[in-house]
C-alpha cells in the first residue's frame, strides 16, 4: 500500500477552510452554470473515471488487500459510469424552469414557476466499501445541479484518495472539485465547515456525529446509513432461485454492503430445503477464500468484529454453518468464509447490530404477520427483499412495512436503477439521490411568483368595508 504523509493537525482546518473559501468565491462569481457547462463537467468526471480505470482498480485493490476485480468493475466502474451518462442525458430536462398553477382568481394574471438553482458549495463524505460509486455518485448529482464540491474519502481508502487527489486537478479546477484524504482529524474539521449541503454515507454512529457538527451551522444533511435489511422467502417463491440470489448478494464484496441481506426469513416448513439449496449453491459457486477473486474484510478491527460475532453466537447456543466447508477464517489476510447462523436468540450480538460481513442469520416464521411485526418492531432498514410469486404477498410486504427501498425477487439491484431515488428512512438515513431526485437534492427548487400589472388584492386593502366582507365571505365558502 502506498505510504501517504499525514497532514499535521494544525494545518487541517486551514487547508479545508482555504478550499471552501475558494469554492464559495467561485460560486458567487458564477452562481448558475449553464447546462452546457454542467454537461462538460459531467463529461470530465466520466473521463476521469474512464481514463484512469486500471489505476483506480489497482488503488482499491491495494486498500482492501484483496478486492475482486470483477466486483470493482461492476460496482465501482460500470454502475458509476452509468449514473454519469444518465445525468448527461437528462440534465437539460431536469434544469428546466417548471410552470405551476396560480391559485385564486384574485391573482389572475400572475405567474408561478419553480427555478432549480445550485445550492453552492457542498461537502461529500465517502465510505470505503464502494469508494468510487459512493463518491462519484453524489458528485454526479452535485455537478449536474451546478454546484462545487469538496469530497473526503475514508481512512481505509488512502491509496485511492491519493490517486484521486493527484488526478483531479487534471480534470477540474480546485475551485470546482477537490478530493481529501482522511488522516485522523480531517473528518471532524470537514463536518464543521458551513457547507450549503453535507452528504454523508456511512454508519449510523458516525452519521449522528456528522449531523451534530453540521447543526452548528444549520447545514442541511443527507445521511445514507444502513441497518439490518431483511429478506423474506414466501412459500410461493422459487426457493432455489431465491437462495442463489440471496447468497450471491451476501458474498459480494464479502458482505460489506449497506443494503446487503442482513438476515433472511424462511418458512419453518422449508428450512431443510433452504439449507440444502444453500450448501449446493456454495459448493458450485463459492471461491476458495485464498482466491484473488474473493474480497477481503477491510481491516483487522472489522475482521475481529466478525470473528467475535460468530463466537458469541456459538457460545450462546446458535447453530453456525460454514458454507466454505473446511476452509477456516484467515486472520492474516482478513478472509472470512460465508456463514449461516441459525437458532439465534435476542441476546446475541448478531441480533442486535448490522453484521456488515459474510454472515447470514436465518430466522424461521409461521405467518406473514410474524415477519411484518418483527420488521416493524425494529429500526426501519435501508432495504427489504421479499421473494414471492404471489403479488398479494409482495404488496403486503411493500405496504405494511417501511424501508429505504425494495427489490422484489432479488437483492441489491434497486440501488443500480438510475431513475429510482435511493435513500434511507429513520435510522437508515434521510434524503435521496440518483437521477432526478439527486439533482433536486443538490438544488434549491426555488418558488417564484410574478404579480400581474393589476392585482385584485388592491381592492382588499384596509380600511376594510362591506366589499371586503363580501369577497372574504365568498372565499370562505369556496375554499373551506
Amino acid at each position: 500500500m502506498a505510504v501517504v504523509e499525514p497532514i499535521h493537525a494544525s494545518d487541517t482546518a486551514g487547508m479545508l477552510r482555504a478550499c471552501f473559501e475558494r469554492q464559495k468565491a467561485a460560486y458567487r462569481a458564477e452562481p448558475v452554470p449553464s447546462v452546457a457547462q454542467r454537461k462538460q463537467d459531467l463529461q470530465q468526471l466520466r473521463a476521469m473515471l474512464n481514463d484512469n480505470r486500471e489505476a483506480i482498480i489497482a488503488a482499491i485493490q491495494a486498500d482492501y488487500g484483496t478486492r475482486s476485480r470483477h466486483e470493482t468493475l461492476f460496482a465501482d466502474i460500470i454502475s458509476t459510469a452509468g449514473g454519469i451518462v444518465d445525468a448527461i442525458k437528462h440534465v437539460g430536462q431536469w434544469s428546466k424552469v417548471q410552470k405551476r398553477h396560480v391559485d385564486l382568481s384574485l391573482y389572475a394574471g400572475g405567474k408561478n414557476r419553480v427555478v432549480p438553482q445550485p445550492l453552492g458549495c457542498v461537502g461529500i463524505i465517502v465510505p470505503w466499501n464502494f469508494p468510487m460509486f459512493l463518491s462519484f455518485g453524489p458528485l454526479t448529482a452535485a455537478l449536474a445541479a451546478g454546484n462545487r464540491a469538496m469530497v473526503k474519502l475514508s481512512e481505509n481508502s488512502r491509496t485511492l484518495a491519493k490517486l484521486l487527489m493527484d488526478l483531479s486537478p487534471k480534470y477540474f479546477p480546485e475551485d470546482k472539485v477537490q478530493f481529501f484524504d482522511e488522516t485522523g482529524d480531517v473528518g471532524i474539521e470537514f463536518s464543521q465547515l458551513p457547507f450549503d449541503l453535507l452528504f454523508f454515507t456511512g454508519s449510523g454512529a458516525t452519521g449522528r456525529k456528522v449531523m451534530a457538527a453540521a447543526a452548528q451551522n444549520l447545514t442541511p444533511v443527507v445521511l445514507e446509513l444502513g441497518g439490518k435489511s431483511p429478506a423474506v422467502i414466501d412459500r410461493s417463491a422459487d426457493l432455489k432461485q431465491a437462495v442463489q440470489r440471496i447468497l450471491f448478494a451476501k458474498q459480494f464484496n464479502a458482505g460489506q454492503i449497506c443494503i446487503t441481506v442482513d438476515y433472511v426469513f424462511v418458512h419453518k416448513d422449508q428450512l431443510d430445503a433452504f439449507l440444502a439449496e444453500a450448501e449446493a449453491w456454495a459448493g458450485e459457486h463459492m471461491r476458495q477464500i485464498d482466491s484473488e477473486d474473493y474480497s477481503a474484510v477491510i481491516d483487522d478491527r472489522a475482521f475481529q468484529r466478525l470473528h467475535d460475532t460468530l463466537a458469541d453466537a456459538r457460545a450462546k447456543g446458535a447453530r453456525v454453518i460454514n458454507l466454505h466447508g473446511d476452509q477456516q477464517p484467515d486472520a492474516a489476510n482478513r478472509k472470512m468464509p460465508l456463514h449461516l447462523v441459525l437458532d439465534t436468540t435476542p441476546d446475541m450480538t448478531i441480533r442486535q447490530r448490522e453484521t456488515f460481513g459474510p454472515i447470514l442469520m436465518v430466522l424461521t416464521y409461521d405467518s406473514h404477520d410474524e415477519v411484518i411485526d418483527h420488521i416493524r418492531d425494529h429500526d426501519r432498514p435501508l432495504a427489504i427483499y421479499p421473494f414471492a410469486e404471489d403479488d398479494a404477498v409482495i404488496d403486503r410486504y411493500v405496504n405494511d412495512t417501511m424501508s429505504g427501498g425494495v427489490t422484489v425477487n432479488d437483492a441489491l439491484y434497486h440501488v443500480a436503477q438510475h431513475d429510482l431515488p435511493f435513500g434511507g428512512v429513520g435510522a437508515s438515513g434521510m434524503g435521496h439521490y440518483h437521477g432526478r431526485e439527486g439533482f433536486e437534492t443538490f438544488s434549491k427548487m426555488r418558488p417564484v411568483f410574478h404579480q400581474a400589472g393589476f392585482s385584485a388584492m388592491k381592492l382588499l386593502q384596509p380600511p376594510y368595508g362591506k366589499f371586503a366582507d363580501r369577497v372574504y365571505g365568498a372565499l370562505v365558502k369556496l375554499k373551506t
